[in-house]
């Protein structure tokens, strides 16, 4: 009976009212950032909106180690990806303004795209030599002023919960930046919505902020050691499988 009712709730009730929100925010968005100050629009109407969405999805946050990130300092924030409610619990919980880095593709999603290009986000175009250089001279251009960057270095969600092998990308620029990179582990979004349904779950996700990796004041960042480390750091806060 509570899944029947959970399933009516999400389709009668929650998603239309999510629907519309997604489309306010996205023209809000739109507006604000044509308007100017895209650092202030660009962030803060989707800040409410992911709190909202997981508020309507009966979805519980508890955030760990916000006091190990400085607000006035640019990141490289990674982090796990356990399905579609990554996106609102770092928008929402973070508390740290951000650019994502995505996937080209996702520029075509209805009013969702645009105005995450009138944002300032990050589309990562590696089809051509050219587009890497626009990406990374973008990126340069981004991480100034404390603003940051969020990549899920696993490069999509995970089919079954566990982690997937990172891919190198975010972990490049921080090596040619010489930023600090914070490992942001996610635990409980697969459970409340996993990549395989459209239906969530109520439940509890907890986001760990870990200590930012520093790159040596001499040498910067070893990459291998960087990725390495970056992804045990992670793993360290998910629950052993036994």
């Amino acid at each position: 009976m509570l899944r029947i009712l959970t399933f009516l709730y999400q389709w009668l009730i929650a998603m239309p009212i999510l629907l519309v929100l997604t489309l306010l925010t996205a023209i809000i968005t739109l507006i604000g950032c044509r308007l100017g100050k895209g650092n202030v629009w660009g962030y803060y109407p989707a800040h409410i909106w992911s709190r909202l969405f997981c508020i309507f999805s009966l979805v519980r946050i508890e955030v760990r180690g916000r006091e190990n990130i400085d607000k006035n300092t640019s990141y490289v924030f990674v982090a796990n990806h356990q399905g579609a409610y990554d996106i609102f619990l770092i928008y929402g919980y973070l508390n740290h303004n951000f650019k994502w880095m995505m996937k080209k593709s996702l520029r075509h999603i209805p009013f969702v795209g645009s105005a995450c290009a009138a944002a300032g986000h990050i589309f990562v175009d590696n089809s051509t030599p050219s587009g890497v250089k626009e990406t990374l001279q973008q990126a340069e251009a981004t991480l100034q002023g404390g603003m940051s960057l969020v990549v899920f270095p696993e490069g999509a969600r995970t089919w079954t919960g566990a982690m997937r092998p990172f891919k190198r990308g975010a972990f490049q620029l921080a090596v040619e930046f010489s930023l600090p990179v914070v490992p942001l582990t996610i635990d409980g979004a697969f459970a409340v919505m996993p990549r395989t349904t459209y239906n969530f779950k109520p439940g509890k996700i907890i986001l760990t902020i870990h200590p930012p990796i520093y790159p040596d004041k001499n040498q910067g960042h070893d990459l291998d050691r960087l990725m390495k480390e970056s992804y045990q750091v992670i793993e360290s806060a998910l629950p052993l499988k036994g």
